[in-house]
Order: structure tokens, then C-alpha cells, then sequence
């Protein structure tokens, strides 16, 4: 006699809400033998080890057999129309997931959550197949749906480990590129269809079906990871070439993009390149910043390992690679992570919480600790198997602030009574401090527009921990400057120079960013004033300050060759305007050319990124010369020659103007000049050595009286 399925579980097991499916299928002793019961929908037979089941109705087929004959069990299916499938019995494994990993996720510090969480091919118990694990805390039951079931999760339910709130279910025969998603049954017995949250790979968009993925990547960047923790970042050169992979030029997948990009970043100088966030997210239009898959690399150019090769093939090349991450909100799409398993599972359980008041998204709960496992073995996870060497981290600001965009009465204080968000702190803080100790050489650069203290200090010193903060306040003040008339530059001097009253008190990037070239704001070249060639020297004069102002800098793709037009992912950069047939083709190569020489130079002079973070490293010559609409200032190496920096904002030519110089330097030479007639300009140089004189200046016993080219930066340095 069969020992029959109480109502209660047949029901629960048929509706995908049972909490422990291994106790009821597979194989179990009995009186006799071993009841085996195995649960097929649509199936017409059931063989086990070669037996024939027996069938219980709805698809439950059970019987008992000799005990020593279900082992090692296969189950044959035949289906009504005529399909036959052999498989190994899902329900006669133990968990493939081990003591100390069910630990770790339950205690929330699994720092390679990657390899326990999603979809895992492997061997177990001799068996190749996939363990399948997702963390639905709130569910009733998940089972696991895909092309290897029909998209049927009903004869896969998957069984709960515990308090963890971790489900799992090893499926044999089950391979690299098969497509699943995770039928969750919600507490109120409703059921949702969701893309796997660890996902390494995805459908292309519009699909959203999760993929299982094995890595079969060679990397050949040894040299380059074991080189890159060799001098702190701060205290070397780093110029970089923001860039969206999908636009920059449209149609290239990753493989076509590495065949041209490092070569176009190379040519050009850089030495890093930040990549807008390539995440999976699906929506195009949202450039990477809205995320559903935040462990794959976006279907739309390729697969992971295809990202991996144009990682490689940057560092192959000497560039390093940066990449935005976006921990700070989601999208609330119904088959992604928003009401998950049908409660409050990644976002905060407060509505006024959990909804971001500026962008229509959701706001992860720091203060879970599975969240934040979540957040940290992610950005751990860029930096260790796509070899990322850092991370931009986005909107830091809408973290840190409880009471970010929201009026008064619609943010809840903290215990404190502050504003501040004590769980975003203390993530923030953990997911650096992780970064730093697992991944050497790699950094992390927040995007943090407000006056928070010690976003860079270190995290055993009260700070955030970042390497760098982008400097907002010099980008918007700078900015406002330059589209200024020179007429009344005069007036606004101080956006110049205000910078360097807090220059040191963070590590900073000067971003000109795609943020700057959006949404009305106008490209670089058209925010500056006067004529198509003074908007130009306007553009060349300000790049001269910004790769000797201290920081490290940042262009957005198609400013390098002052591009007229706002980017539009659409079309990417204006590259037609370089084509020699274009009427104004010189004027844009000219620019870029700029842009390879300032990075030149860049590299090769100690004095301009050695003591970017020291207060030593800098002086200013003239800060107050506001009626010439000059600014001139000295960088300084540890031990070589300083540079000499002057910027002159005004379309006169100025003709011996004195500033004062160290006195220990006779002769100075002008090594790069952005009014040379190569790059466009007026052709206004100092071609000669200029000689140092003992006529006492700005404060120094020595000077020297160079031209100052008009809407022009130079540079000098000691002969």
C-alpha cells in the first residue's frame, strides 16, 4: 500500500507553497522498501531505476521499491505527446550548499555571495546540473521555472534552509545557457515570475529572463593586476575618458569595442577609462543608472565573457577601468527586485522610505543586513571577477540624507533627531573597507555633491572611506565662469579660486561629466561665450586649467574634440565632425590634439599628480588678479621641478606680465600653450627661454615676464 500525500501537502506542493518539497518527493524509508514519489506534470509514465510509478493524479506518481535500487535513481518521463526525458531525481540530493556558506548568508557577510546565491553549474553527488538558490525571505514557497521545464516550475519546487531565508534546489542536467526565472508564491498565496537578483547573465532587453552562466574566460592581464596596488592612487596619474559603451560608437558590441577603444584612449593619453554603469537595466534610455541585473554586464553588447575580453583588452593596452554602480535605488519593474517575494525584500519597509521622491525608483534598506550583503559582495564582485579597478559610486548624497529631496513632514528623523542615514553610513563604510582589503589597487570615487565631512577619510578614522570624491563644487563654479563674457569674468573671480580654500580636505576628481551635457545644458564648447573661435579658445583655456588645477580629471566622451552638440545616447559622439571633408574639421582635431598633448605632458610631470592630495604641492603665484581675468599657480613634485600654470580668461593679448618664480630656477621654458596655432589658436607662444630676474614679485625675489596668449592657458617649467 502507498502511504498517501495528506491533502494539505499535495495541495501546497501543487501550489508551489510548501516549505520543504525534499521531504515529500524523492526517496524515503518506509515499511517494504523506499516510497518514492516524484511529481511530473503532464506526464502520462514515470520510470524509477527502470520501475514502473504508480499515478497519484495531478501529476504525482509514486511507488515503493527495493531500497537498495534507488540510489542512485533516474527517472524516465514519457509525455502525452510522445517526448521521452531521462534525468536524474532532483529530490534524492542533499543541499549543495555547505555549512559555513548557509552561515555566512545568514549572518549576512558572505563577501562572495556570487558563488552561493543564483545559478551555479557544478557536479554533484558525481551529477553535473545547476544549484539554484535565491533569497526570498517573505515567500510561502519558490520552485524554479525555465526552458528545461517548459517554463513549468511545478515539478521543480524548491525547499526553504532555515531562518536564512534562503531556497535552493539542485536540478540535473541543467547547463550553461539555459534560461529560468523564480516562481515565488507571496504571503498572500499569489504568485510572481522574477529575473534571479544574482543573475551573472540576462536576456537581451526587452526580455528579462535570467541565463545560467559558466565563465570560460583566459584572461591575459596578469601584469597589469600585479602591478596596479604599486603606488597609491591618489599619488599617481589619472586622467579619465568617461565613456557610454553603447554610444560611443554605435553598433559595437564589447569585441568590437575592443578592437577600437583602447586604441582611441591610448592614442589620446588617458589613463583610465570610466564606463557609465554597464550593469543590466532595461531601460536604454535610462544610460545604465536604472538596475535590474546587478551581477551582468548588459545583454545589448554581449556576454560576460565578451566584457571580460574588452576589460582585459583596456588593460592589455595600460588603461585602467572604472565603472559606475549604483547602490543607491532601483527600478520597481514587477519581474525585478521591487516587493520581491511580495514583501518589502530589498527596498525599506517604510514607504516614505523606500520610494526615492526625484526618480520614480525604490531605495535599498541599508539597514538589512541581507541588503547589504547584497551591495557589498557586488561591488567586491566587479572589482574580482571582471577585474575592475575601481568603482564610481552613484548619488551618494540621496544615501547619506534621510531628508534628501523631501519636504518637511515627509522624512522620518533618525534616533538621533538628525537627517543623517546611519544605515547608508554604515554600508557605505563596510562596502569600502571591504573593497580596500580584498581587491589591491582598486578605488572607489563617490558622487557626493554636498559638504558631508570625511567622505575620504579613512573608516577606522569616522570616515565614508572612498579614495576619491568627484569635486562638484569646482565643476559648477568653474562651469559658471567660463560662460561667462570676459567683460564680467572680473566679477565672478572667485569661482576660480574658491576651490583651493577646501582643496585638500578630500582627495578629489574634477568631473566634467555627462551630466554636463545633457538634458539643455549644452556641450562643453557651446556653454563658453563669443564666436566659434573664441568659444574654442574658451574650451582649450579651460582644459589647460583643469589638468593642472590639483585632482584628477575627468572628460566625457566627445568633449575631447569640442563636439557643438549635447550627447544623445541615440547617436553617440559627433564623430563626422573629425572627417577631413568637414568644413570645420581642423578646428575639432585641433582640440583633440590638445587633449593628447595635456595628457602627455600630463603623465610625464610628477609635479602635476604626485602631491595632488598635499597642500605642499601647490602655490599660488597671482590668485587676485581679477581685473586681467589671470590666474597663475605652481605645482610641485617630491623631487623634481615645479610647473608653472598661468590661465589668462581674457581675449587681450598680455605682454610681459611678471609673476614671481622660485629663485633657484634661471631659465623657464613653455611646454604646452593652448593658444598654439596647432590646436587652432592665435598662435601666441613663448618660443624663447625666459630668463628669471631678481625683481622681487608676488612675494618672490625672482621673476620672469612671459606673453600671455589670449583666451589661453601655459604652461612653464624650469630649463
Amino acid at each position: 500500500m502507498l502511504p498517501p500525500l495528506s491533502p494539505a501537502d499535495r495541495a501546497q506542493l501543487l501550489a508551489g507553497a510548501h516549505h520543504d518539497p525534499h521531504a515529500l518527493l524523492g526517496a524515503h524509508q518506509v515499511s517494504g522498501g523506499a516510497l518514492v514519489r516524484v511529481l511530473r506534470p503532464f506526464a502520462r509514465r514515470v520510470l524509477a531505476s527502470d520501475h514502473e510509478l504508480e499515478s497519484e493524479g495531478d501529476g504525482f506518481f509514486a511507488a515503493v521499491l527495493p531500497f537498495a535500487e534507488v540510489a542512485d535513481r533516474r527517472l524516465t518521463v514519457s509525455y502525452q505527446d510522445g517526448s521521452v526525458l531521462e534525468t536524474h531525481d532532483p529530490y534524492r540530493f542533499l543541499p549543495a550548499l555547505g555549512e559555513l556558506d548557509a552561515h555566512l548568508l545568514g549572518e549576512g557577510r558572505h563577501e562572495r555571495l556570487w558563488e552561493v546565491l543564483g545559478a551555479w553549474p557544478l557536479v554533484h553527488d558525481g551529477v553535473p546540473g545547476t544549484r539554484f538558490t535565491v533569497w526570498a525571505p517573505g515567500a510561502r514557497g519558490v520552485r524554479v521555472a525555465g526552458d528545461f521545464n517548459h517554463w513549468d516550475g511545478t515539478a521543480h519546487p524548491m525547499r526553504s534552509l532555515g531562518s536564512c531565508g534562503v531556497w535552493e534546489l539542485f536540478v540535473p542536467g541543467v547547463g550553461p545557457g539555459e534560461r529560468y526565472k523564480f516562481d515565488i508564491c507571496r504571503p498572500d498565496g499569489g504568485h510572481t515570475l522574477r529575473a534571479d537578483p544574482m543573475a551573472r547573465q540576462t536576456e537581451c532587453p526587452p526580455a528579462t529572463a535570467s541565463i545560467v552562466h559558466r565563465g570560460a574566460y583566459t584572461w591575459g592581464d596578469q601584469a597589469w593586476m600585479a602591478a596596479r596596488a604599486e603606488r597609491p592612487a591618489h599619488e599617481a596619474p589619472m586622467s579619465v575618458y568617461e565613456v557610454h559603451l553603447p554610444s560611443w560608437r554605435p553598433g559595437l558590441d564589447y569585441r568590437g569595442l575592443a578592437e577600437q577603444l583602447p586604441a582611441y584612449v591610448r592614442e589620446l593619453g588617458f589613463t583610465h577609462v570610466e564606463m557609465m554603469p554597464p550593469a543590466e537595466h532595461p531601460y536604454g534610455g535610462s544610460w545604465g543608472y536604472q538596475v535590474t541585473g546587478y551581477y551582468a554586464p548588459t545583454a545589448r553588447l554581449g556576454t560576460p565573457d565578451d566584457f571580460k575580453h574588452l576589460v582585459d583588452a583596456l588593460h592589455r593596452a595600460g588603461i585602467g577601468v572604472l565603472m559606475d554602480w549604483v547602490p543607491a535605488h532601483f527600478p520597481k519593474d514587477e519581474w525585478a527586485l521591487a516587493k520581491f517575494d511580495g514583501t518589502a525584500c530589498y527596498e525599506h519597509p517604510d514607504p516614505r522610505r523606500a520610494e526615492h521622491p526625484d526618480w520614480g525608483t525604490l531605495e535599498f534598506d541599508y539597514g538589512r543586513r541581507e541588503v547589504r550583503n547584497f551591495l557589498v559582495a557586488n561591488a567586491v564582485f566587479w572589482c574580482e571577477e571582471y577585474h575592475v579597478d575601481g568603482i564610481r559610486v552613484d548619488a551618494v548624497a540621496s544615501m547619506l540624507y534621510l531628508d534628501y529631496s523631501r519636504p518637511e513632514g515627509q522624512w522620518t528623523p533618525n534616533a538621533d533627531g538628525g537627517r543623517e542615514n546611519w544605515d547608508a553610513v554604515a554600508f557605505l563604510q563596510e562596502m569600502n573597507a571591504t573593497v580596500y582589503r580584498r581587491c589591491p589597487g582598486a578605488v572607489t570615487i563617490a558622487e557626493e555633491s554636498t559638504a558631508w565631512d570625511g567622505v575620504t577619510r579613512a573608516t577606522d578614522h569616522g570616515g565614508l572611506g572612498f579614495g576619491f570624491k568627484w569635486n562638484m563644487g569646482w565643476m559648477h563654479d568653474t562651469l559658471d565662469y567660463a560662460a561667462k563674457d570676459p567683460v564680467h569674468r572680473a566679477w565672478h573671480h572667485g569661482e576660480m579660486t574658491f576651490s583651493m580654500v577646501y582643496a585638500y580636505s578630500e582627495n578629489y576628481v574634477l568631473p566634467i561629466s555627462h551630466d554636463e551635457v545633457v538634458h539643455g545644458k549644452r556641450a562643453l564648447v557651446s556653454k563658453m561665450p563669443g564666436d566659434w573661435w573664441q568659444q574654442r579658445a574658451n574650451h582649450r583655456a579651460y582644459l589647460g586649467w583643469m589638468w593642472s588645477h590639483p585632482g584628477k580629471q575627468l572628460l566625457f566622451m566627445g568633449q575631447e574634440f569640442a563636439q557643438g552638440a549635447e550627447w544623445s545616447e541615440e547617436t553617440g559622439p559627433q564623430w563626422w565632425v573629425l572627417d577631413p571633408e568637414y568644413p570645420a574639421a581642423g578646428d575639432h582635431r585641433g582640440v583633440r590634439d590638445l587633449v593628447r598633448d595635456l595628457n602627455a605632458r600630463y603623465r610625464a610631470t610628477p609635479a602635476l599628480w604626485e602631491r595632488d592630495t598635499d597642500p605642499s604641492g601647490f602655490a599660488w603665484v597671482d590668485a587676485d588678479a581679477a581685473a586681467d581675468n589671470v590666474l597663475a599657480f605652481l605645482r610641485f613634485s617630491a623631487k623634481g621641478a615645479p610647473l608653472l600654470a598661468v590661465s589668462n580668461f581674457s581675449p587681450v593679448v598680455r605682454h610681459d606680465y611678471r609673476l614671481g618664480v622660485p629663485g633657484d630656477s634661471p631659465d623657464w621654458v613653455e611646454v604646452l600653450n593652448t593658444d598654439a596655432s596647432v590646436y587652432g589658436g592665435s598662435g601666441v607662444v613663448n618660443r624663447e627661454p625666459l630668463k628669471s630676474d631678481p625683481t622681487p614679485s608676488h612675494g618672490r625675489d625672482m621673476s620672469i615676464c612671459p606673453t600671455l596668449p589670449p583666451l589661453a592657458t601655459i604652461w612653464l617649467r624650469p630649463a
